[in-house]
């Protein structure tokens, strides 16, 4: 029987730094709840959603793409941090944090992504 989603480590390191923006999100200014909050958060949320999606999908090709797209909303997660850090919402050590936790996360995708590659490129 194949793996679940939930057994891949990269989903459950990306489902805890989702937790961690909740966190630390929820001490933003009230104001932007529809701003900045709602990015970053939506942003985290779909780096696991996306894996789990991939996951699901019967291909390498298809897999390798939903796995692109997480990679490619812990970019946007990233550089939500970044715009919190600047507007002050978020100190120094949170943020390097939160920026810590998605490094490792893209780095587990990255070789997720690149077995895949590896494993279409011998077939």
């Amino acid at each position: 029987m194949s793996m679940s989603y939930r057994d891949l480590r990269v989903w459950q390191k990306a489902m805890e730094l989702v937790v961690a923006v909740y966190q630390h999100s929820h001490r933003f200014p009230k104001k932007e709840m529809y701003g900045p909050t709602s990015q970053l958060r939506r942003a985290a949320v779909s780096v696991p959603s996306n894996i789990a999606e991939g996951k699901g999908r019967s291909t390498d090709r298809d897999r390798s793409l939903f796995f692109c797209h997480a990679r490619g909303s812990l970019l946007e997660l990233e550089t939500q941090i970044l715009i919190a850090k600047e507007l002050a919402y978020l100190d120094s050590a949170a943020s390097e944090q939160l920026i810590t936790r998605s490094g490792e996360v893209g780095r587990m995708l990255n070789a997720l992504i690149q077995s895949l590659k590896t494993s279409a490129e011998a077939a």
